[in-house]
């Protein structure tokens, strides 16, 4: 079997070894069903007992209690940017956002086409180094909705803490950072999270939404853009992606195996202190682009003294077996996405090869 190697892409990103290999197992044929879960049928019993299994792992792992519904859909966070406000706006037709990078701006242009958007903080002036003080956020008190972004993949900044909106209905794209640790679902009125990050494979997206809020989704709305739709067909109502939920069921079966959220976070913390040590403590050969205490424990983005250095650092920690460190265009620089699934003894690896590396070129 060809060698693994470190995989530091912010997604699609790492999965899970032991999903991978349990996954790789049961490929073939999936214990009690005769046949490959690429092969069977969305409305077979074996799959119905996967569904289950799976909303049953998310529950457990977030307290996530039965005034919400889980649904698996499809088109991403992307298509999320339009079904929020379609569904959630009216009939106010007005919605606070939150812009705290590229992702949060994609997620206004779609709102503004159903209503009107205030946006309550930004930084991008700043190129989103950081992320808004509670004190900054002025939010409408009539607003249908506040949407925020919980994590930044291309700058690497993350919110510690929810934003305070009292009574308002808080949504959130939670497609970077889910399941790295214990949230109170209960400050939501929903949370969507495209899985290739922490949950799963691409192609499924995970909405967790309060059920009061289906009263806003009107039937004048296309079929598969209402949320109705897909509750009422128990996420079913055209096929799902099966395979990436039978993922997701292992993901968290396997991190419920581990001791639950609190301890992932608890790894998390550990992983990320490792890496943001090496920088700080470099005395500014690297520098991060997150304030300190913006900093994103799954997407570490920093930057080197310049761009020549920087391309020798991605050729060489490549050929050291090190893959997707190169940071997004908008920022540049390097990016490392320590997921869930990426392990303490890779970070350990990575911060060795940056210290050695600025022992050579320092």
């Amino acid at each position: 079997m060809e060698k693994r190697v470190f995989n530091l892409n912010a997604g699609p990103a790492i999965l899970p070894e032991e999903v991978l290999k349990e996954a790789q197992e049961q490929l073939f044929t999936l214990p009690g069903a005769g046949m490959s879960i690429l092969e069977m049928s969305h409305r077979s019993k074996k799959f119905d007992e996967i569904l289950l299994s799976t909303k049953t792992g998310l529950k457990t792992l977030l307290d996530i209690s039965d005034d919400y519904e889980i649904l698996f859909l499809q088109g991403g966070a992307s298509l999320q940017f339009s079904m929020v406000p379609l569904n959630l706006m009216p009939p106010k037709n007005k919605a606070d956002y939150i812009v705290t990078g590229s992702w949060s701006k994609k997620a206004v242009k779609e709102a503004k086409r159903v209503g009107t958007v205030n946006i309550a903080a930004s930084t991008e002036s700043e190129n989103f180094k950081r992320i808004p003080k509670q004190e900054e956020i002025k939010l409408d008190p009539d607003t249908a909705y506040v949407h925020f972004t919980s994590n930044n993949t291309i700058y690497g900044t993350e919110w510690q803490a929810e934003p305070e909106v009292g009574n308002l209905p808080l949504v959130c794209d939670a497609s970077s950072d889910i399941l790295y640790k214990k949230i109170d679902v209960n400050k939501y009125a929903l949370i969507y999270a495209g899985a290739q990050k922490n949950i799963g494979p691409s192609g499924v997206v995970l909405v967790i939404m309060r059920k009061d809020l289906l009263e806003r989704s009107s039937d004048s709305l296309h079929t598969m853009l209402n949320y109705k739709t897909h509750v009422e067909n128990n996420s079913m109502y055209n096929t799902p992606n099966t395979f990436g939920i039978y993922i997701i069921d292992l993901v968290a079966k396997h991190l419920i195996k581990k001791g639950g959220l609190d301890a992932m976070y608890k790894t998390n913390l550990e992983k990320g202190k490792l890496i943001y040590d090496c920088i700080d403590n470099s005395d500014g050969y690297y520098k991060g682009h997150a304030d300190k205490d913006s900093r994103s424990l799954m997407n570490v983005t920093f930057r080197l003294g310049t761009e020549e250095l920087e391309k020798k650092f991605i050729d060489e920690v490549t050929k050291a077996g090190f893959v997707g460190l190169k940071g997004h265009r908008s920022v540049g620089g390097l990016r490392a996405s320590i997921y869930n699934a990426f392990p303490v003894y890779g970070v350990q690896e990575l911060v060795k090869f940056m210290s050695e590396f600025k022992a050579k070129n320092g």
